[in-house]
Parts: C-alpha cells; structure tokens; sequence
C-alpha cells in the first residue's frame, strides 16, 4: 500500500491565522509554494490560504495585505490526511472537495507534508491522475 507520507512533499509550513498577508505571500516565495495551511494558536489547521487568494480575496478587492491575516481568509472546512492514509484517501478528498493541495499530518496531529498536483503526477498512473485532473478541474 502507497500511504500519503510516501508521496508527499515534506518540509511545508503553518501561517499564524494571525501572520499578515503580504508575510503569507513572502513566505510563498521563500518557499516556492502556491498555498500554506493556516493554523490556529494550537498548531491545529483552520484553514487553506492560497497565491490567488491574496491577490483576488484581498488586493483586488481593495484590502490591505499589510492589515490583513490569514485567519480573515480561512473558509470553508479544512481537509487533510495522515501519513498513514492510502493514497486513494488522499485522491479521494482531493476529487471529493476539488482541491489541488492537501496537507499531511502525523500522528500528533503536526503538519508534516503536503501532497500536490506534482506529487500525483509524479506517482500515479496516467490513467487515474487524468481522472483525477477532470474531477478537480470540474465546473461545480
């Protein structure tokens, strides 16, 4: 069995639902990433903050990223897996909820890894990522 711990990417990275955007999107940069988990003060994931979420949720609707956090852009109900999950847990929360990102957490419930489109691409057969890609990519 190929476990989510197998095919994620380790070394990702909380924001503070308290941490400003213009951070988040520093921090994405240093990073090289499109998203970062949002935590709250327990170290437990509130929410998904992503590249186009700074720029459409808060710039382009007028707001400061210097006065906006994190938390301001949690919704929704936050998914993940463990490292322990088979992989087909993974595709499925991904397919369920069209997400391209998903973080992985550990038995202590600390955040260890994400699993990415690259990730997917990278371990699954062609077959079952394009059926991933459509069901992702689907119009709601």
């Amino acid at each position: 069995m190929t476990t989510a711990g197998d095919i994620m990417h380790r070394g990702a990275q909380w924001i503070p639902a308290t941490e400003t955007l213009d951070r988040a999107a520093q921090m994405m940069r240093e990073m090289d990433v499109g998203a970062l988990p949002i935590s709250d003060s327990n170290e437990r994931m509130c929410g998904m903050l992503t590249d186009r979420d700074i720029v459409v949720g808060c710039i382009a609707a007028g707001h400061d990223p210097s006065r906006t956090t994190a938390g301001d852009m949690a919704q929704g109900t936050p998914r993940w897996v463990t490292t322990d999950s088979d992989v087909s847990d993974a595709l499925q929360q991904m397919q369920g909820h069209q997400i391209r990102r998903l973080p992985v957490i550990d038995e202590n419930k600390r955040l260890v890894g994400m699993i990415s489109e690259a990730d997917l691409a990278g371990h699954l057969p062609e077959g079952q990522l394009a059926r991933w890609a459509e069901d992702v990519y689907a119009m709601p």
